[in-house]
């Protein structure tokens, strides 16, 4: 299953479904494992779990276990996960059974598959993973609807699930073996809350690298910055991707300058001082070098995630070819881990340029071309968006302080049985917030350009990309020339920012 597969279910609405083949090597794999099991000693189908795992459980109780796991690990505590991180969850989740090494029951997928495509969500806190053996707090709380208890959110509300299941017409899932700990062992929910990342970090890498042309274009900046010849001497994907796509953003212009044609003319070899800047500031200067490893950091985090997505992450692992079940711990969340922590600390990155860049165009002193704070009305009367940078920087600060990695923050639990974890949830939750905040200072910075724009009575002159851009922020409110409050402007563009997806495809 590929990452834009999921997007398509996530925001499109696509209906997941499940082809024969699969659904029979997941009913060959069950068989094998029920007829394996009957007379050997397998951890959590009749053996107790973690450090519990050394207690044999009779033959008479084994059901009873698997119920057991899931009701006594739903232990979540916080607000609960908002419904698309959870949906991409259960996709993660479906993903780990439709590999077929599982040993579950085909009908997990076949309810799994329903509550995905009916919009079921199931009630999970964002607290209590640790993030080894996975997510087995929040996937407790997924296992529990799916078992007919707890709560889910269906069309709105929360309601008991075997309500929602009455009216919906499903039947609860059953126990056959080792549906319990299948289900709660492994990494989907942070795997889940990842592909939501994904999405949104490389939409927010679209926006900064629009938002770095048409801030070259108000400073009137020589276009080199962006040229090949620079660029592709430094062999370094990312940079030549982004430097790319800015060249192709910038055609039309008639903002940028050409320094061939200005500083590079024999009439100017006698000048000792130029009215403009030779070259700019390095948060306009240098975009293709700063988001250069922030597109290379999501195109790895990317292939991560899809690698996760397709994977086996439960405990024990089923083997029908080799005719053996295999204990490890493919529901470490290493690999989740440290790629969230990497994706929150590019995302800050941005969120920092962008900052920077808005600096720029409120500082009268340093552009030389625009009114203190983009101030369209009466000064020290009125002031334009001053406190709006307020807002931006406080904003960027939070993200300079999430961005301590997570990764290294293990401590040991379970009697020492997990003696080193991934904090993965807790990673992929920091990056979230991060990424909330990042469309916050966003949503400010295309404001100050569009009022920049107005300020130097530039709309014409734009290239078509960035023109749209402005257009589509007037669209939503007029320039700012007496003082109102801003908030709702601030929401109504970041709400813009995340719906309008631009899909440069930079990745």
């Amino acid at each position: 299953m590929k990452l834009d597969t999921v997007d398509q279910i996530l925001f499109d609405g696509t209906p997941l479904s499940i082809d024969e083949a699969t659904r029979q090597k997941m009913a060959e794999c069950y068989d094998f494992l029920k007829s394996f099991a009957a007379d050997k000693v397998i951890y959590g189908i009749n053996t107790g779990f973690g450090p519990m795992a050394q207690w044999r459980v009779g033959d008479a109780h084994l059901k009873e276990l698997q119920y057991n796991l899931i009701r006594s690990h739903a232990t979540g505590a916080g607000e609960p996960l908002d419904d698309l991180c959870v949906k991409a969850a259960m996709i993660a989740r479906l993903g780990t059974f439709l590999q077929a090494r599982s040993g579950v029951h085909p009908e997990v997928a076949s309810l799994l598959t329903e509550f995905i495509n009916r919009d079921i969500i199931p009630f999970i806190p964002q607290h209590g993973s640790v993030g080894a053996s996975g997510d087995l707090v929040q996937l407790a709380h997924m296992a529990l609807t799916l078992i007919g208890e707890g709560q889910v959110r269906y069309k709105g509300e929360w309601r008991p699930t075997a309500d929602v299941m009455r009216e919906c017409r499903l039947k609860p899932l059953g126990i056959h073996i080792r549906e319990g700990l299948s289900i709660t062992n492994g990494t989907s929910v942070m795997t889940g809350i990842s592909i939501v990342n994904a999405h949104f970090a490389e939409a927010l890498l679209d926006r900064s690298v629009l938002a770095a042309v048409w801030m070259n274009e108000i400073a009137a900046s020589y276009d080199d910055l962006m040229s090949e010849e620079l660029n592709s001497v430094r062999h370094h994907y990312g940079q030549q991707a982004v430097a790319r796509k800015m060249r192709e953003l910038a055609e039309g212009s008639r903002s940028l300058r050409k320094r061939e044609h200005e500083l590079y003319d024999s009439k100017h070899a006698e000048t000792d001082t130029f009215d403009h800047k030779v070259q700019a500031y390095y948060s306009l200067r240098c975009t293709p070098q700063i988001l250069g490893p922030v597109l290379d950091t999501l195109r790895y985090a990317r292939q991560i995630l899809e690698d996760e997505l397709n994977s086996a992450c439960d405990n024990p692992i089923v083997d029908p070819e080799s005719r053996n079940v295999l204990h490890g711990g493919n529901f470490h969340g290493d690999y989740i881990s440290l790629e969230q922590d990497k994706v929150k600390i590019a995302v800050v990155r941005l969120a920092m340029t962008a900052e920077r860049q808005m600096n720029y165009l409120f500082h009268d002193r340093i552009n030389g071309i625009l009114p203190p704070f983009l101030n369209m009305g009466t000064l020290g009367l009125n002031y334009g968006m001053q406190a709006s940078q307020f807002t931006a920087t406080s904003t960027t600060a939070e993200c300079q302080t999430l961005a301590m990695p997570n990764y290294v923050h293990s401590i040991p639990n379970n009697n020492d049985n997990q003696d080193i974890v991934s904090m993965g949830t807790n990673s992929a939750l920091l990056c979230r917030r991060v990424i909330d905040n990042a469309f916050q200072v966003m949503a400010i910075h295309y404001m100050a350009l569009a009022q920049a724009t107005d300020c130097l009575q530039l709309a014409d002159r734009l290239s078509p990309a960035s023109r749209k851009a402005y257009d589509d922020i007037r669209r939503i409110m007029p320039p700012i020339t007496d003082d109102k409050p801003l908030y709702g402007n601030i929401a109504a563009i970041e709400h813009y920012l995340r719906t309008n997806l631009l899909k440069y495809n930079l990745l």
